[in-house]
């Protein structure tokens, strides 16, 4: 058996085009999911006359609705990546996060990459030359393709 140390390289990363791709599915998604829940809660208060719940819910100012949203999205973020390494959008854009070795990243990581996406300005990372943000660059972890990803590791094991 060969002893080669693997490593993430540029043909292996995720396009800009496919960056931006699920960038915008994630957000129909977090939208979906923020109105959901938003919802369920103002019927839950309703069905168990709760009416203070459903009337809080209905009279959210803008503060309490952008907490609320960050509040999902972190959890949409960090939950999906930690239990899947990767969002709704990325598996159907068919990319994965990983770390430089192609191994699945730790909680820590997922943690830290979900908290750097609240940068303001974040989206702009991607404006330059490489397809990785700065969520990537500083939680050391790359979004890659993921049938490519397989088959060039598959090919370092033989």
């Amino acid at each position: 058996m060969k002893n080669i140390e693997f490593t993430i390289t540029d043909d292996l990363l995720a396009t800009k085009q496919q960056r931006l791709l699920n960038l915008i599915i994630d957000l129909l998604f977090l939208y979906i999911i923020i109105l959901s829940v938003g919802t369920a809660i103002m019927l839950i208060g309703e069905a168990s006359y709760n009416l203070a719940l459903s009337d809080w819910i209905k009279s959210m100012g803008w503060l309490e609705i952008v907490f609320y949203s960050l509040l999902i999205m972190f959890l949409y973020y960090s939950l999906t990546e930690i239990y899947f390494s990767r969002t709704f959008a990325q598996l159907v854009t068919r990319t994965v996060v990983v770390k430089k070795d192609g191994s699945k990243p730790d909680n820590a990581m997922f943690f830290k990459r979900t908290l750097f996406r609240f940068i303001p300005f974040e989206p702009f990372s991607f404006l330059g030359a490489s397809s990785r943000g700065w969520h990537d660059i500083f939680s050391e972890t790359y979004v890659v393709k993921k049938r490519k990803l397989a088959r060039k590791m598959k090919l370092i094991e033989t």
